[in-house]
């Protein structure tokens, strides 16, 4: 084997000797140059639970082993803290948005601000119960839910950055060689996170049975495109809440100018009560709009976070694993 192929492999015939630190092993790596100038392949024995650092080309073995040392502490960071728990999420910020709502409402009293924000003295609904508390906690639940997914787009473009395949421009790969990066990245997914290494194993599951790049290929596409279905999916509940924002504001709208009309009498008018049923109408259709914009504006940003993630995981598995396996 040449040193522009990578060993995936343990030493001594692929059994584990002495455990040795990610660190250690990118040192030694890095700092063994006659390694890589005889062309010899330098094997590095991991620690357990941790994979091998391969030995490659001149200095492309040396630099991805450093650029592990240097995501080590944020990998262990994600594993540690591991994706957002959705559903705690949104109860805690639905319960958290009602109190300060209440807190709110009372602090700001029966004034101007107490009756656009919160519906204070509304003639229509009794606070707390009105229409613009409900609006709030809906709105709250949508930034729970876009921060819930701007986390797991965080997550998975942290995948890039593991080294899972090599990336220099001399490594190339043999059907041998993927066997071991298929159990690296065999505990790195399940059913719903985890684009780049599952795009791995199906990628060198297929190359394994088929022997075949085009139909390696075709799954990789195959399975961006499903992924893709599932990525849009995610955000069904907040396109729900974008929706949902508006309806309640305008149903306020409309049973407020019922409520005014009804305090039309042409013997004797209550211009205060007919104001103030007009008041709540345009005030609800108001909070509605400015809601429902917000949470678009975050909701593109985030949702291109997550295509982003998908699409980076796509590129970097047709770059550096199908574009460099070796079938022959």
């Amino acid at each position: 084997m040449d040193s522009g192929h990578a060993r995936w492999q343990c030493a001594e015939g692929g059994k584990p000797a002495a455990p040795e630190t990610l660190a250690n092993a990118a040192k030694r790596l890095y700092f063994a140059p006659k390694h890589f100038q005889t062309g010899a392949a330098m094997e590095t024995t991991p620690a357990e639970g941790e994979a091998p650092i391969e030995a490659a080309g001149p200095k492309s073995r040396a630099a991805a082993g450093l650029k592990r040392v240097l995501f080590a502490e944020h990998t262990l960071a994600l594993k540690a803290q591991g994706l957002p728990p959705r559903m705690a999420i949104l109860v805690a910020v639905a319960a958290g948005a009602v109190l300060l709502v209440l807190v709110l409402g009372l602090v700001a009293g029966t004034g101007r601000a107490g009756a656009f924000w919160f519906g204070r003295g509304s003639p229509v609904f009794g606070y707390p119960l009105s229409i613009q508390n409900l609006m709030h906690v809906l709105f709250a639940l949508g930034l729970a839910e876009l921060y819930v997914r701007s986390r797991v787009a965080r997550f998975e473009r942290a995948f890039i950055g593991q080294g899972f395949l090599p990336e220099d421009e001399e490594t190339v790969l043999q059907i041998k060689d993927l066997g071991a990066i298929r159990r690296r990245v065999a505990k790195s997914f399940d059913g719903d996170n985890g684009f780049l290494p599952s795009l791995i194993d199906l990628a060198i599951l297929r190359l394994q049975t088929s022997r075949s790049v085009d139909q390696a290929v075709n799954v990789v596409n195959a399975s961006l495109e499903l992924i893709g279905q599932r990525l849009d999916l995610r955000y069904q509940l907040i396109r729900y809440l974008i929706w949902v924002i508006p309806t309640v504001g305008f149903i306020g709208t409309v049973v407020g100018i019922a409520g005014a009309l009804a305090f039309v009498n042409p013997d004797s008018m209550d211009l205060k009560a007919i104001t103030g049923s007009l008041a709540v109408a345009f005030d609800t259709t108001v909070i509605a709009l400015l809601w429902s914009a917000i949470l678009v504006l975050i909701q593109h940003i985030v949702q291109k976070e997550e295509e982003m993630a998908l699409n980076q995981a796509g590129h970097y598995c047709l770059k550096n694993l199908i574009n460099r396996v070796y079938l022959g």
